[in-house]
């Protein structure tokens, strides 16, 4: 009985490992370990995974094959890197900077073939069509160091735009010089091989750009509060759109890509749903894939004769020259600085997927031979290091040069508090919240409730102590500090003022009023209150869909408040929803409001797009009802006057824009006294 339970157990740990549950027991050990101990002697992370998949592939310790269960998480993890990319790109940045995705795309595609193609044809004597598929093979590259951009949160910075942008292009050229390739190969490059190319293509861009957003924005719509649903929903179609790539005849990558681009819009960078999928992904998929790279790494092949070690140095240092001077023509061109040529270097030259994906079909068509196979395996694992490296140093740098101002002091972060009456609006208040919150800040977000004190008081105070812990369990999803409050005041006008100066609150967010009248509005209505006594920033919110669903943002700013010294903190706080929701801006103001608006957006280097109507909306509210639509989220900046004629006018016009404009999201924003 003992021998048979030792030889159970010692059968568990043969090499290479069957039992899926010590396999990934295994890997998560691997993934907790890896960037922690390597963390120590400053190597990124990333390298860490890949020298592990080294040491227990079947290369290795031959402690683990590449399986179905391994080749499916790689793939899943290398879909999410794809699809993170496309979902984190700056659309307004990419659309400003288009063009210059557009040469460096080109650049990096060209160059590195361009160098290629002579040294395997004249200096390693391979056939011309050898040659021009492993030149093209330089051309492409992974973004296995991007998690690193999300570490230093420089996801914005234009050279990551453009990088990033420049990778979709050459990587769909490439993959369709190797349909090319293998339609020559096989006899079947005709004119019908074109048009089915052709059609294909565009019916794939026609489903995953027109089709899926509508249908995302229809289910975010529908089933707002199914939070889970949500990111089942993403993966449904990250998943979807790479098989409708790989039916295209494309790689399934570009597909992953492609649907984050068409999400992009829907899925708010600060949100708690962009938040879980980049912890899932980061957590567990692109960990599983980097670790696959390196268990596909044979370091046998530099032993087997000088040939070998030849063609991989070679195909090594051409890989890397190819995509360093596409760094720097790159940087010459559009005049960056040292730091984003690094950036530009380490994001293209990792070579993993697509490469392999190339070779691999060269090699099973017989156009490339052992040795450029070999050859490509230690190329991925040299490249993959220089990446992680490369981006590291210029991630650290870039970050170290935005922070040369410092942080601003405690006491002029911002301290964002919101007063909840009805919690069923307190998931849309926390959202817009999180996506105004500067990242900067260290102070928390305040929930806050005011209990009136009535005889009830005490059983009331707990219920609102439990619906706030269900608010901070929602919002802890996006990793943002909540404070919680529940207290008893008289007047709940009179509570949130009290705790708004306990806390040195300069924002607070607050709810749409309920059609009351003037009268009610006099004896303790909160938003009135709030108006005339509190000298924060005041933004009140009235959403009837969900934050990410709007086409459009529409500015209205009387130039009453133009002489207000904190006009830049509202118009950053504008500038941030166009950003995160990737909204166009239109603009009503007059000139003076105009002049000092492009000021901002040039100081700032904003990159949203805002156009100006200088027609004078706020003189009757209807001339702007012809110029709204359903989907619009309107945003109104109204000034504030200690005065009780212009409170009872300002009352007026709240339930104005009440009724003409029932069924758009309306901001009103009051900006702090001066």
């Amino acid at each position: 009985m003992h021998s048979n339970f030792l030889t159970h157990l010692t059968r568990q740990f043969d090499l290479p490992f069957t039992n899926p549950v010590l396999i990934f027991s295994l890997l998560l050990f691997i993934i907790l370990i890896a960037p922690i101990l390597l963390g120590k002697i400053k190597i990124p992370g990333i390298v860490g995974f890949i020298i592990a998949g080294i040491i227990i592939g079947p290369y290795g310790f031959n402690i683990l094959k590449k399986n179905s269960a391994i080749e499916l998480f790689s793939t899943i993890g290398l879909l999410y890197i794809m699809f993170i990319a496309g979902i984190e790109l700056d659309l307004a940045e990419f659309k400003k900077k288009k063009h210059r995705s557009f040469i460096f795309g080109f650049l990096t595609f060209a160059v590195p073939i361009l160098i290629g193609f002579p040294v395997c044809y004249y200096l390693l004597n391979y056939s011309f069509l050898t040659s021009l598929l492993t030149a093209s093979m330089f051309a492409t590259h992974t973004l296995v160091a991007y998690p690193i951009i999300n570490k230093f949160g420089i996801g914005k910075n234009e050279a990551v735009a453009v990088t990033v942008g420049g990778t979709i292009l050459t990587d769909t050229a490439v993959l369709i010089i190797l349909a090319v390739i293998m339609g020559s190969v096989e006899g079947e490059l005709n004119s019908t091989f074109w048009i089915q190319l052709a059609i294909s293509l565009s019916l794939f861009t026609a489903t995953v750009f027109f089709i899926i957003p509508k249908i995302a924005k229809w289910f975010f719509t529908k089933l707002e509060s199914e939070k889970t649903s949500h990111y089942i929903f993403v993966l449904s179609v990250v998943f979807f759109s790479a098989f409708l790539a790989q039916l295209a005849g494309i790689e399934p990558i570009i597909g992953s890509f492609v649907a984050g681009l068409a999400l992009n819009k829907l899925i708010p960078h600060t949100s708690i749903l962009m938040n879980r999928i980049e912890f899932v992904g980061n957590a567990l998929f692109i960990p599983f894939f980097l670790i696959s790279v390196g268990m596909l790494v044979d370091l046998r092949v530099l032993f087997r004769g000088p040939e070998a070690l030849i063609i991989a140095g070679s195909l090594t240092v051409v890989a890397l020259i190819g995509k360093y001077l596409s760094a720097t023509f790159t940087q010459w061109i559009f005049g960056y600085s040292k730091n984003q040529r690094l950036l530009i270097f380490g994001l293209s030259s990792a070579h993993a997927a697509a490469t392999l994906a190339i070779i691999l079909v060269g090699y099973q068509a017989k156009i490339i031979d052992d040795n450029i196979l070999n050859g490509t395996i230690i190329l991925i694992l040299v490249t993959c290091v220089v990446a992680s490296f490369a981006t590291e140093k210029a991630g650290r740098q870039i970050v170290s040069a935005e922070e040369v101002d410092g942080p601003a002091p405690v006491q002029q972060q911002e301290s964002i508090l919101i007063p909840i009456a009805d919690f069923n609006n307190m998931d849309t208040m926390l959202d817009l919240a999180l996506l105004l919150k500067d990242k900067n800040s260290e102070q928390p977000i305040t929930l806050l409730s005011v209990v009136p004190d009535s005889d009830n008081a005490q059983a009331n105070l707990v219920n609102a102590r439990k619906k706030l812990n269900d608010s901070a369990k929602y919002a802890s999803g996006n990793g943002t500090l909540i404070k919680l409050i529940a207290t008893l005041d008289h007047n709940i006008a009179s509570g949130v003022l009290r705790i708004a100066k306990e806390k040195a609150a300069n924002i607070i967010i607050t709810g749409w009023p309920r059609r009351t009248t003037v009268l009610d509005k006099f004896l303790g209505d909160k938003s009135a209150a709030l108006i005339e006594k509190s000298d924060a920033h005041l933004f009140i919110l009235h959403l009837n869909k969900p934050i990410s669903v709007h086409d459009r943002l529409q500015l209205v700013c009387p130039p009453a408040y133009l002489p207000e010294i904190t006009m830049s903190i509202w118009l950053s706080k504008v500038c941030k929803i166009s950003a995160e929701l990737s909204l166009p801006v239109i603009c009503y103001c007059d000139e003076a409001t105009k002049t000092h608006i492009n000021q901002y957006l040039l100081h700032t280097k904003s990159s949203i797009n805002i156009k100006f109507d200088e027609a004078e909306v706020w003189k009757d509210w209807r001339m702007l009802k012809s110029r709204i639509s359903v989907n619009d989220f309107m945003i109104f900046v109204l000034d504030r006057k200690e005065d009780t004629n212009y409170l009872l006018s300002l009352t007026h016009t709240q339930r104005k824009l009440d009724v003409i404009f029932e069924k758009q999201t309306k901001l009103l924003i009051y900006p702090q006294m001066s």
